[in-house]
């Protein structure tokens, strides 16, 4: 059930969850992703647990080009941003539910399959979320791994690719040097986690509540949901996350959509009493952390953690947003995208400009998820346009996504 609440901006054919009210909330984080989770957890409980600095900092890794950082995030010119890679790692305890990646002709290696550039404002903060598509065709620079083995440029490969270009511990400044050559953004932190360490943390939290507008049926990851609400944890949430064929029009666009909705899922959970009010958990959480977590060498602070939090923590639930990279169907492969320029310009601009972002796309049965409950209903063609703010600026309709005040449900394509 929606809640209708007076809104900061409107944002348009959307319905509305209330904004975050526990301003002493010092992780909020506010679920931007697993990872971000992930790590707001090891920020706070490393200092009950006292081997977080030691742990994290053993596996940290440099991001090259990052500049010399102020000791204050908010000094930060302009804000700051954050990548979230999640990698396929067939771990020994879960490769027997990755199929054939990992016991088949095509098994071993690691490939970047989830990649999300947070980008936190300076004041007022907001906060975006952008992923990127895995099958995004674009160019990889040249990378470097630990041993000082170069692997050169690579002229046009899909994204997912990145991580494994960069070699033996140079996986993810890889996937950092690509999306900053697409996006033109400085990255200042960056972190990786495992598939396994979604099974893991979302047991650790007591599992995800996640509602399906249609049912979900898929062979490959042998997901199987009925229709409604249901909580997730375990296999099935790896499986929820991982479905491709079971939503919108099966492709990695529409899984897109489906992870962002448990990501803003997981955010509201994280962010109740259930979990940062509960130390049990907190401590499960953060000893989960410990185990799956990869971080840049600027990230491997647990104070630094704690500032970023600090820095989020009274952002609005509208003004935290979650969007897709505008993308093109590849003219040489149709199972393939490149960036859509015009489009992904509009989005950077808006974004260094620190307007609050109004998404117009309209959602359809080809995409991952669908409004629950709208509050507002769709205009009708007689309808006059509603201006916009100054301090807002609509997005191109190419653009999809969905603020945290908004919530949505599976658009699963088994209609039965």
């Amino acid at each position: 059930m929606s809640t209708s609440v007076k809104r900061r901006q409107p944002v348009a054919r959307h319905g509305q969850l209330r904004s975050p009210g526990a301003a002493g909330q010092l992780l909020k984080l506010i679920g931007v992703a697993l990872a971000v989770i992930l790590v707001s957890g090891v920020g706070v409980a490393g200092y009950v647990l006292g081997g977080f600095t030691s742990t994290v900092n053993a596996n940290a890794v440099e991001i090259e080009g990052t500049k010399e950082l102020p000791p204050d995030i908010g000094a930060y010119p302009g804000g700051f941003d954050i990548l979230l890679t999640g990698v396929d790692t067939c771990e020994e305890k879960y490769k027997h539910l990755f199929g054939k990646r990992c016991t088949g002709k095509d098994a071993g290696g690691t490939l970047n399959d989830v990649n999300l550039l947070v980008h936190v404002s300076a004041e007022p903060r907001r906060v975006t979320a952008v992923s990127f598509p895995r099958d995004l065709m674009l160019p990889i620079p040249e990378c470097t791994d630990i041993n000082g083995q170069t692997n050169g440029a690579l002229r046009k490969q899909p994204l997912n690719v990145a991580y494994e270009h960069g070699g033996e511990k140079g996986g993810l400044n890889c996937v950092a040097k690509t999306i900053s050559q697409l996006t033109g953004e400085d990255i200042e932190f960056a972190a990786k986690v495992t598939f396994g360490g979604v099974i893991e943390i979302t047991d650790a939290i007591g599992g995800v509540d996640v509602c399906l507008a249609n049912p979900i049926k898929d062979r490959y990851t042998g997901l199987d949901m009925a229709a409604g609400d249901h909580t997730i944890q375990g296999v099935q949430a790896l499986q929820f996350l991982r479905t491709r064929h079971g939503v919108g029009d099966g492709s990695d666009l529409g899984r897109i959509g489906n992870q962002q909705q448990y990501m803003s899922s997981l955010a509201r959970k994280m962010i109740s009493g259930e979990v940062l009010g509960n130390v049990p958990v907190m401590l499960r959480l953060a000893d989960t952390g410990l185990n799956n977590l990869e971080a840049s060498k600027s990230l491997a602070d647990p104070m630094k953690i704690v500032q970023i939090a600090l820095a989020v923590k009274s952002v609005p639930f509208e003004d935290i947003v979650f969007v897709q990279y505008p993308t093109l169907e590849d003219p040489y492969d149709a199972n393939k995208v490149v960036p859509n320029e015009e489009a992904a310009t509009v989005l950077w601009d808006a974004i260094k400009a620190n307007k609050q972002l109004q998404i117009t796309h309209e959602a359809t049965n080809n995409d991952g998820v669908v409004v629950k409950d709208p509050a507002t209903p769709a205009p009708t063609p007689s309808d006059a346009p509603t201006p916009v703010p100054d301090d807002v600026v609509a997005l191109p309709d190419t653009i999809k996504g969905n603020s945290a005040a908004v919530q949505t449900c599976s658009n699963g394509n088994v209609r039965r």
